[in-house]
């Protein structure tokens, strides 16, 4: 199936899961769990849209749990270019950005040791499959070829995990997080 119909399937699929606020409490108990016992100090996450788990309050209780822990959010400085992420706290002023997904206003720019990244779906071998835009494929491959390589956790839906042939530009996530646990 080409990539565009795929990823329209996946998102009805995802807009319609039963039980989902048990599938989302599935994934945030993973993922508190997973992020406590990593070494997180910067924390990289995505503001949610289309359905996608709203990592935000699992975020804040992670801020809140030790001091000099920060989080940030993803802002499309330019297209074609990876993402830049900018400071966030729960009582940060947000703008719209790009696409009109709310952005940091006015904060310093972050640099994550762990990126949360959201799955429209996801295979098996830890792959993704995105919007299609290439914004996390892009930074992940800028990252990588750096010292400060973030760790990458894919965050989606049980239902929502396929069989996927990855693209050359395609790069495997550190850790998957779905309401079945981590993997």
């Amino acid at each position: 199936m080409p990539r565009a119909a795929l990823r329209r399937q996946l998102l009805a699929l995802r807009g319609a899961l039963p039980q989902r606020p048990t599938a989302d409490a599935g994934i945030e108990a993973a993922l508190a769990a997973l992020l406590e016992r990593l070494p997180v100090h910067r924390l990289g996450f995505y503001w949610p849209i289309q359905q996608e788990f709203d990592p935000r309050g699992v975020v804040s209780r992670w801020l809140a749990g030790a001091p000099g822990r920060q989080a940030a959010l993803p802002v499309v400085s330019r297209p074609g270019a990876p993402l830049d992420f900018h400071q966030w706290e729960p009582a940060t002023p947000m703008v719209a950005g790009h696409y009109g997904i709310p952005v940091p206003d006015g904060t310093p720019p972050l640099l994550p040791d762990v990126l949360l990244i959201p799955c429209v779906g996801f295979s098996e071998d830890k792959f993704r499959l995105g919007y299609g835009g290439g914004f996390y494929d892009r930074t992940l491959a800028a990252l990588a070829a750096s010292a400060n390589a973030p760790v990458a956790i894919g965050i989606g839906h049980e239902a929502c995990r396929i069989a996927l042939v990855p693209q050359e530009h395609d790069l495997p996530m550190d850790w998957v997080v779905s309401e079945r646990g981590v993997f």
